[in-house]
């Protein structure tokens, strides 16, 4: 007798392929390395491609080459592309993750930290600090900005929940864009207690990670390693939860459990992107996207992907950034909503249809 197979509903929210294949692994890898390779050969000083390559690998261990660079170039490359470049991936990164988090707990695909109030939140914190405490403790910045994020998206979903029973995905939107509004108003009033400190509050609003260095990436180094660590080992969690809360309990799983720590993780993610890089918008909504249009809907594999497209995304718009107008240098918030303005109405579109369907 033939005994019946249960499908796995991880496998059937998927849609398909519900696990990450090597060779998709790998091709995006090679797209983030020629992206980051890309990105630090270009810049304001003119540095020849293949001293910049050798300067590289005189860093990887058992490797001695002479860059042929000079001090200035050295330090040119390892003190101000390097660390920039590396920020830039790790903000786009932590962004694309996060957006992917809150668009698998709340089931809406127009659901990213900046609709959510997690990103208000969070500059309301960074604000905070900028302005109360001395430049001796801007350590705290992101901690504070993980506290705003969390009060903001529990604002949101408490005032989705209550305007609609169980929050619905149009009411939670909704109620995330009044909360990121009643923020932004928090925010500006602060700004207005300290006009001295306008100028660096507003260079990180318009976001950019031009100032980024070694000592800012290692602030966010903890933080951002337990929030990808807990959102990539969220992925089946979250492929049964896009099936429904009734089949999750009865494959014994806590769906509030889950969102949680989803939640919390996501915010953690923002928190850790807003603090050193300021307001970068629509990062976490264009690159989970096309991941999906690419690789398929199982967040086994919407999540590594959208880590490794957000960084390459978010390096080549840095890029741009600073060579579309050079010398000077656009606001890398300004490269993102270009591309992400026109796509968030496309994503409305999209979904007007199917509802209409």
């Amino acid at each position: 007798m033939k005994v019946p197979v249960r499908p796995d509903p991880a496998a059937a929210a998927a849609g398909g392929q519900a696990r990450l294949r090597p060779g998709l692994l790998a091709a995006a890898l090679l797209v983030l390395a020629g992206t980051l390779l890309g990105s630090l050969l270009v810049g304001a000083a003119d540095l020849p491609a293949s001293g910049v390559v050798r300067a590289l690998a005189d860093r990887v261990p058992l490797v001695s080459l002479d860059s042929g660079l000079g001090p200035v170039g050295e330090s040119i490359v390892w003190e101000l592309r390097v660390p920039r470049v590396l920020m830039a991936a790790v903000v786009g990164g932590l962004l694309a993750l996060a957006g992917a988090g809150y668009q698998g707990v709340f089931r809406n695909p127009l659901a990213d930290p900046y609709l959510l109030g997690a990103a208000a939140g969070a500059g309301v914190g960074a604000t905070l600090v900028i302005v109360l405490v001395p430049d001796g403790l801007g350590f705290v910045v992101p901690l504070a900005a993980f506290v705003g994020a969390i009060g903001g998206v529990l604002l949101a979903y408490a005032l989705g929940s209550t305007a609609e029973r169980g929050g619905g995905a149009a009411t939670l939107v909704l109620a995330g864009v009044a909360v990121s509004s009643f923020l932004s108003a928090v925010q500006t009033f602060v700004q207005q207690l300290s006009s001295e400190d306008l100028q660096r509050i507003y260079s990180w609003i318009l976001g950019g990670v031009g100032a980024a260095d070694w000592r800012q990436l290692t602030l966010i180094a903890p933080y951002a390693a337990v929030s990808t660590a807990v959102l990539l080992a969220h992925g089946r969690l979250l492929d049964v939860l896009s099936v429904g809360d009734d089949e999750a309990s009865a494959l014994g799983l806590s769906a509030r459990r889950v969102r949680l720590m989803v939640l919390v993780a996501a915010s953690l993610a923002t928190a850790c992107a807003v603090a050193v890089s300021g307001l970068i918008g629509f990062v976490g909504i264009v690159v989970p996207h096309v991941v999906r249009r690419l690789a398929g809907g199982s967040y086994r594999v919407v999540l590594p992907l959208s880590l490794l497209g957000g960084a390459a995304f978010l390096a080549v718009a840095d890029l741009v950034a600073r060579t579309v107008v050079a010398p000077a240098e656009l606001p890398l918030g300004v490269v993102t909503a270009f591309v992400g303005g026109p796509f968030f109405v496309a994503v409305l579109r999209a979904s007007r249809r199917r509802v209409e369907t």
